[in-house]
């Protein structure tokens, strides 16, 4: 599955309980719109309780999104959680370094794959100089002289 896929096919789940959350109770509470592939619960150091988000990968992007038509807004264990489409912020390198995407330190046109999408092929770039080599005026001949009206 491409990054793109994963992406869209992954929820955000924000306003969660970091008494009761468990991985578990994320499962069968997001199983009735489809297979997950992977659940993950980002938990504080200090306390070893979930921080009170999480994001829920499914397998195919729909169910993404019905699961987010859903239970946007629905409550969890007493409380209002909000499901949202997940982000694509970049994948982070052993360091904790954002290597791509939003947040990361590398120039945009410096990541990969970005070349690839904006390149200009060689006949788009000929047009483009043979248009800047000619004359600015050419193909306006026709055309009535602009100006102040004469009564």
């Amino acid at each position: 599955m491409s990054d793109e896929t994963r992406v869209k096919a992954t929820v955000y789940v924000t306003g969660l309980d970091p008494t009761t959350t468990t991985s578990s109770t994320l499962h069968s509470f997001f199983l009735p719109f489809g297979p997950i592939t992977d659940i993950h619960l980002p938990v504080e150091r200090s306390t070893s309780l979930p921080k009170g988000f999480a994001y829920v990968e499914f397998t195919d992007p729909t169910d993404a999104a019905a699961a987010i038509d859903n239970f946007d807004q629905a409550e969890l264990f007493g409380r209002v959680i909000r499901v949202s489409q997940a982000k694509n912020l970049g994948f982070r390198d052993g360091r904790g370094k954002v290597e791509s995407g939003l947040g990361s330190k590398v120039a945009v046109w410096e990541q990969e794959g970005w070349l690839k999408k904006h390149e200009v092929d060689e006949e788009d770039r000929r047009v483009v100089e043979e248009a800047k080599a000619g004359d600015p005026m050419e193909g306006l001949e026709g055309l009535d002289v602009a100006g102040p009206r004469v009564k």
